[in-house]
């Protein structure tokens, strides 16, 4: 088993007020711990990559296929690979969750910058 804290790993800002780190995982999958701060919006994107997740703190307003979906502590949510998606942050809290990958994204663009 391998234990990671997250307190031990880097957080990158993949975009302003979008905090980013990747924490435990395996051949199959990983995760991903996330902030998102007020205001804050992760740019429409895809990935091959399998994604599912967990809200925590906050809510998240999702942007697919030209519907919003807006997920709130004690939601999670599946988002098929290469599906463009987005999501807002319009809230005056910080939104915290989790997300899992697979198979794992190892290298995302965001993590060298």
């Amino acid at each position: 088993m391998e234990r990671v804290p997250l307190d031990d790993v880097d957080t990158a800002e993949a975009a302003d007020g979008v905090h980013l780190s990747i924490t435990a995982g395996t051949d199959s999958m990983n995760v991903q711990h996330f902030e998102i701060e007020p205001g804050a919006a992760v740019e429409e994107h895809s990935h091959p990559h399998e994604q599912t997740g967990f809200i925590y703190e906050g809510d998240l307003t999702f942007l697919v296929d030209g519907e919003e979906i807006v997920c709130g502590p004690g939601d999670s949510y599946a988002i098929p690979g290469d599906e463009p998606h987005g999501a807002e942050n319009r809230g005056d809290e910080t939104v915290r969750g989790v997300d899992i990958f697979s198979p794992p994204r190892e290298n995302p663009s965001w993590r060298s910058g």
